[in-house]
Formats: structure tokens, sequence, C-alpha cells
């Protein structure tokens, strides 16, 4: 049939048809998208703040952090923008560096994000993130040049949500440092006279960014001491101040992979251990199924324990097959 001879009407209508199908499609399509499954933390990938005032030790504690979290000084990498201050501490370990100069444009960051995950890094460490909103180059002078209004806010969000976005969206583990500053403001006293307040510090970022973290430190004093101010981990909220070691990576690092194993994988490992001490570092090792393996851990735990006493039975050469003294 030659298109060109069929009626209008018929066209319209045939058109009208075509449009049904495809929105059908797309419901199809979209409702085999949409999946509703079960909660649960499969290998995340950590997003940690470290913040402090200069000199309290972000750079150090990061790498150390780092370590734990890959026992592999190889697969650090640091996008360094303090002026290479992240080679002082190269005594550490073999990891990488990538040394970032001004402009400090939200783009330049992503992209150095991006040739760290290209170079198979597992962690990256951005020190620090400040210059990416106070620096030359950074959000706040291209909204100065953009004209300082605020309807210039606009394109430079849209920038600097780009740069969030490439460190939420990342296949490796980031950890970010950021300045703080001593916050002020001036309020008006109860004598009705201007005065200045003083808040603690504020990191020099972007407002709202610790929410986009999965934990944030804040370094406190020159020992290094820190606490967490942020904390979806439940591993240090409330918890006092301490030192970051590379143990405190190891325990993010387990906390990341507990989600990823299975009640079928862990009863699994239940039975094939050989020792009570092996089945009781498994137990510790996963809190989550403690209570609905109990009966799998009490089972094995006996059975290696009657085991046990066997084998120290015949050690000690009390057994039937063995002669008694004086016999």
């Amino acid at each position: 049939m030659n298109i060109k001879n069929v009626h209008p009407f018929f066209m319209e209508f045939i058109q009208v048809k075509l449009n049904n199908h495809k929105q059908q499609l797309l419901i199809i399509l979209n409702t085999q998208i949409m999946e509703l499954k079960k909660s649960q933390r499969e290998r995340v990938k950590l997003r940690i703040g470290i913040s402090g005032a200069s000199g309290f030790g972000k750079t150090h504690s990061a790498l150390l952090l780092a370590y734990g979290m890959t026992n592999d000084w190889s697969k650090i990498a640091v996008v360094d923008t303090e002026n290479s201050s992240a080679s002082l501490y190269s005594h550490l370990g073999n990891y990488n560096t990538l040394d970032l100069s001004a402009p400090f444009s939200p783009e330049r960051y992503a992209k150095a994000i991006k040739v760290c995950e290209d170079a198979g890094m597992e962690v990256i460490i951005l020190d620090s993130v400040s210059q990416e909103w106070s620096g030359t180059g950074g959000c706040l002078q291209i909204h100065e040049q953009l004209g300082g209004r605020f309807q210039d806010w606009m394109p430079v969000k849209k920038r600097h949500q780009a740069f969030i976005d490439s460190i939420l969206q990342s296949k490796c583990h980031i950890i970010t440092t950021t300045r703080r500053k001593i916050d002020y403001s001036l309020d008006i006293g109860s004598n009705g006279k201007s005065k200045v307040v003083k808040h603690g510090t504020k990191e020099i970022t972007s407002d709202g960014y610790e929410y986009e973290l999965t934990l944030n430190f804040e370094l406190i004093n020159y020992n290094h001491l820190v606490r967490a101010s942020k904390d979806r981990t439940g591993l240090f909220m409330n918890k006092s101040e301490f030192i970051i070691t590379s143990k405190i990576g190891q325990l993010l690092l387990d906390w990341c992979n507990q989600g990823s194993i299975s009640k079928h994988e862990v009863n699994a490992r239940i039975n094939e251990c050989l020792s009570v001490g092996e089945l009781m570092k498994l137990y510790k090792e996963f809190p989550q199924f403690q209570q609905p393996l109990n009966a799998q851990f009490q089972s094995k735990k006996q059975q290696l324990e009657k085991l046990s006493n066997i084998e120290n039975f015949s050690q000690n050469g009390i057994s039937k097959s063995t002669p008694q003294s004086g016999e």
C-alpha cells in the first residue's frame, strides 16, 4: 500500500495508536527498572571529611586513614592543592600525588578525581576542598566575576554541585580535608549596641557540605585529637576524642563490608571453623548474625569443644588402646 494514498483520518488514527503503544512500552520499561529491594549495605564507598585549623594534622590523618582502608600505599592518591605539602609525609609509604594548582575550579577537581579513578586508585584524598570554594578560580571568585549579584549564584551552585556529584558518584573511597576558620557574627547587645560574637570555628566550604558525607572528623588541637561531628556509621558518635590511626581506617573498611555477606555464607563459614577461637572471631566479626544464627554458633561450639576434649584425652595417653602404668 502506498502511504500517500491513505486518507488523513486514518493517518491520524495510526499516529494515535503508535503513540499509545509507545507510552505502554515506556511504562513497561519503567516498571522493569523500578524494583523494591531489602535494605542492605553492600560494599559502600565512604565519603569522609577531615577538617581543622592549619597545623592540626589533616593530611597526616587522612593518609593514615587511607592506608587502614587499603593496606596498600600504591592504591592511595592525594590530590594536592597545598603546594606539594602531601610529599612531606612520603616517609609513610609510596603513595601517589597529583599536584593541582590554580585555578581551583569545580571542573578541575572533578577531572582530578577521574584521573585517579582511571589509574586504579582505591582511596582518593582531596587535600583540600577549601580551595574549590574560596581559592583562586574557586566558586567565590567565579561568583564575583559574574557580577556578585544574588542571581549570579545559580550557575556557580550548578558547577559546584557537579563537583559534589563527582565525589558522591566516585567508585573510590574519598577523603576530603577542609580548613576551618573562626566564625563571627554581628549581634545587637542588651544595651542596643552592636557587638562581635564568636561562634567557634567553621569549615571553609559551601554550607551543608557536611551533610553529603558518611563521616566527618573535626581535628580540635595540635595533638591531632579528633571528634566526629557527623557519623552515619555509628562507630564514633558521642565517643571521646581520639587520634586517627590506620586501625580506624580498617575499622571503617570492616563496617563497609559487613553488609556484603549473606546469612547463608556466614552459616557456611561457621561449618568451616576448625577451632573455638576461630568460631568466636567469626561471631564477633558479624554481630548482625549473632541472634539469627545463634543455634548454629552454639552447635558448632559444642562440636569443637567435644573434639578438643577427645584430642586432649588421646594426647595424655589415657585411652583404651594405651595401657596404664602398672598394668
